[in-house]
């Protein structure tokens, strides 16, 4: 079939890439338009979201329970898994430059609605659905740039520019919940000051939108289209032949067996930390419990994943893709279980750091997976199914620990079941290596 016979044979030894340094990439026009627009969506979605949840969290105006925090991480969550094979599908026919400008411009139309919502003191289900929709389209918008990567840089070189791209776009994300968290102790706590907080994310979607608009026309792919005749026969064929294609590939389908466990795992400690922190930490020295204390959380874990994308291509050198998996699966087990388990402020920010800097080693070894061995022609459905089957696992986690959950979020079974799943993503990515090699 024409999706895989572009790929490299499975029996090469992985990886198969060259190393050129920051400078040298940099100095590819269409890779610097490409990684700034990341920048400007991922660091408005970082101020969106982090803008959001603190207005319905951590605002004294508003009441929230632990239950109520969980529906909010599951709903946020659910865009990617309905934008998915639409996502994939569309990204697969249409001209990816003209999907960036248009998904970044109608972003930042819903995000002002949000924001209006906020300051004038909506809540529950009307906020819900805002976001829902705007983190839907951060997806559509998402998995574009990364499907439109191998347009811009040669292949050899794609795992140090996707590590570079995702990595530094994520620590921008970062950066855009930091500015959040500034600017609410600027305009104030309450609806108005949220509401003016979420409205600066417009900023990012505009910008996004500006630099996509000045590629040409089909310069991002696809370079050629097997979609059916109608759209609505390629988004009801795309989510099935996302999964066939994966399945068919090996490094794929190892990949999406490591990340899912990652996904799930971070999903409960994720509902853990913003629990204890709203309700049980104490302050540790100048870091204070609270909005404060999230946000150097997230500052631990944005650190992370900026020493992933300066580390993971020369791992992934060193030991090849395989082991390089296995290893930080590893390494995030034992620190959820070494570090989670005394649930005390310096421990999380500590854990923070590390799993974050091991799922991000996790994900770029995937993204370079599909990257580099799916063909162009159908990339778009297997990066839509990525984010799909990823956030329908940490939703599912998130569902699941809220229910088991206790007021104050200390609970030592949910730590040890998120170092359980660890184990068996590392048990199941071997698996599948294993059977992988014999067939190649």
């Amino acid at each position: 079939m024409s999706e895989t016979a572009e790929s490299p044979p499975q029996t090469v030894p992985d990886p198969h890439h060259v190393r050129i340094g920051a400078r040298r990439l940099l100095a590819f026009d269409g890779f610097r338009r490409l990684l700034f627009s990341r920048f400007s969506s991922q660091w408005g979605d970082g101020l969106f979201q982090t803008g959001l949840a603190s207005a319905v969290v951590f605002n004294p105006e508003r009441g929230v329970s632990p239950s109520e925090i969980a529906a909010g991480f599951v709903v946020l969550l659910l865009p990617y898994s309905i934008i998915g094979p639409f996502a994939g599908a569309l990204l697969d026919r249409w001209d990816r430059r003209r999907v960036l400008v248009a998904a970044n411009l109608l972003r930042g139309m819903f995000i002002a609605l949000s924001a209006v919502c906020v300051a004038t003191g909506v809540a529950g289900f009307p906020i819900l659905l805002l976001a829902l929709v705007v983190i839907g389209i951060s997806r559509f918008v998402g998995a574009g740039l990364s499907a439109a990567l191998p347009h811009v840089v040669p292949v050899r070189n794609l795992v140090e520019a996707n590590a570079l791209s995702v990595t530094l776009g994520a620590v921008v994300s970062v950066l855009g919940a930091v500015c959040a968290v500034g600017l609410r102790s600027v305009f104030g706590h309450g609806n108005a000051g949220s509401g003016l907080t979420t409205a600066v994310a417009v900023v990012g979607s505009v910008l996004a939108a500006w630099l996509a608009g000045r590629f040409a026309r089909g310069a991002l792919g696809p370079d050629r289209v097997v979609e059916p005749a109608t759209a609505i026969a390629a988004v009801a064929g795309g989510l099935v032949d996302g999964g066939r294609i994966a399945l068919r590939t090996p490094s794929v389908a190892a990949g999406f067996c490591a990340l899912m466990a990652h996904r799930a795992a971070f999903g409960i400690s994720l509902l853990l930390t913003v629990i204890l922190m709203r309700y049980s930490f104490d302050d540790w020295g100048p870091i204070k419990a609270d909005v404060p204390g999230l946000g150097v959380v997230l500052g631990a874990g944005g650190l992370g994943i900026f020493v992933a994308g300066l580390t993971t291509a020369r791992l992934v050198t060193a030991f090849g893709r395989r082991r390089t998996v296995f290893f930080a699966l590893g390494a995030a087990s034992l620190t959820q279980l070494g570090l989670g388990l005394p649930m005390l402020l310096p421990t999380t920010l500590v854990a923070a750091f590390l799993i974050s800097y091991t799922g991000q080693v996790v994900k770029l070894c995937v993204d370079a997976a599909v990257q580099r061995d799916i063909g162009d022609e159908a990339r778009g459905r297997v990066f839509a199914l990525y984010d799909m089957l990823f956030n329908i696992t940490q939703a599912i986690a998130v569902a699941i620990a809220a229910a088991v959950i206790p007021a104050n979020g200390e609970s030592l079974g949910l730590i040890v079941a998120a170092t359980v799943l660890y184990l068996a993503g590392i048990t199941a990515f071997e698996l599948v290596s294993r059977r992988a090699r014999p067939a190649a």
